[in-house]
């Protein structure tokens, strides 16, 4: 019988984003959303579940109130491991689902709240491609901390925050948290 795993011991270092600060950075994504892709005609949002589902819904609403049409928004369910902090090989394990509409010859922008490693990305780029071919795949992210292992990039960042390997970004989304904020903790253990 093993023993059980300890969960570390975290630290809040700090508040990096208030819920207004992440209004107002969502805001300014769906403008440069609209900008880069000339409109909306074709668009279509896509979250990576858990945290990119509400990041797409609200995005999805700004980019409909600012061209005044709906835009598509659907979700991927990719359930994984977090082999970024396993060294035992562990690779992430992509669920079919329904994504809600047709993404065959789509612009698609895949949203999450984080980009670290660009493994969770590689892993929805795999999912998303079962479903159909999209002319065109961007990636939003409201946070970038760096620290990648593929050669994954965003399209579009809300906030560039550079980190150390011992410190781990939370981004708390009323829809999933019920509380709106970013910190940035510590691992103390």
């Amino acid at each position: 019988m093993s023993e059980p795993e300890l969960k570390p011991s975290l630290r809040v270092k700090g508040r990096l984003m208030s819920a207004s600060e992440i209004e107002r950075t969502l805001v300014r994504l769906a403008h440069e959303i609209v900008e880069k892709s000339n409109g909306s005609e074709d668009l279509a949002l896509i979250g990576i579940k858990r945290r990119g589902i509400p990041l797409a819904e609200r995005l999805g609403k700004l980019i409909s109130s600012i061209e005044k049409h709906p835009i598509d928004t659907g979700m991927l369910d990719i359930q994984f491991y977090r082999d970024d902090l396993s060294t035992a090989g562990i690779r992430p394990v992509v669920t079919p689902g329904s994504i809600g509409f047709d993404v065959e010859g789509r612009d698609v922008v895949l949203c999450d709240d984080v980009l670290y490693t660009g493994r969770t990305v590689r892993a929805a780029l795999d999912a998303l491609f079962d479903h159909g071919r999209p002319r065109r795949v961007q990636l939003a992210v409201l946070i970038d901390r760096g620290h990648r292992e593929l050669p994954i990039e965003a399209t579009y960042v809300g906030k560039h925050v550079p980190t150390s390997s011992r410190e781990i970004i939370e981004v708390k989304f009323h829809e999933v948290d019920a509380d709106e904020q970013v910190l940035l903790v510590e691992r103390t253990s």
